[in-house]
């Protein structure tokens, strides 16, 4: 081996043994990051009329609380159904995330404390579209806040109020 071959590869030796030295650091701080980092929101699905304006409005108030939404513009009966909703509690849009349905404008704290408290539940819905609730707020609706329940709806199509909006 010659003197420069000897030498370029003294100098590799030595960049290899403190990038390998500083591996453990770095995987310290990344461990570190991760524990401070709130856990990922699984994507939520949902399915929708494609000309429903507070439909869209309820996905944009989603997204911008940091969900990922998935959309199906296909209207949303049929997966209701598919899913075991009971169609009293019915709204215009239908969501799916973490293997609980989410019917009609249910606010993202309530879907958070959802996948949180992980109950023995087909999900949560708010029937009908309450003004008021997100997706159905606004100017655009005078800015009038009606009281409206979010539900949790049980295994067997019974339901209890989840959270109350609006409600003295």
């Amino acid at each position: 081996m010659t003197t420069a071959s000897t030498s370029a590869s003294l100098l590799s030796r030595r960049r290899l043994l403190r990038a390998t030295a500083a591996l453990p650091l770095a995987g310290l701080a990344g461990l570190a990051l991760a524990q401070n980092t709130p856990a990922a929101l699984p994507v939520l699905q949902v399915w929708k009329d494609p000309n429903c304006g507070c439909c869209q409005d309820w996905v944009n108030y989603l997204q911008a609380d940091g969900f990922v939404v998935q959309t199906f513009d296909t209207g949303n009966t049929a997966v209701r159904r598919r899913l075991g909703l009971p169609d009293r509690y019915g709204s215009c849009h239908t969501g799916l995330i973490g293997g609980y349905v989410i019917e009609g404008h249910v606010n993202a704290r309530e879907i958070r404390r959802l996948l949180a408290e992980k109950p023995q539940a087909i999900g949560l819905a708010v029937p009908g579209m309450p003004v008021g609730s997100p997706g159905m707020d606004g100017e655009v609706y005078g800015n009038r806040r009606d009281p409206y329940d979010v539900v949790l709806v049980l295994k067997d199509g019974s339901s209890r109020v989840y959270q109350s909006y609006f409600r003295s």
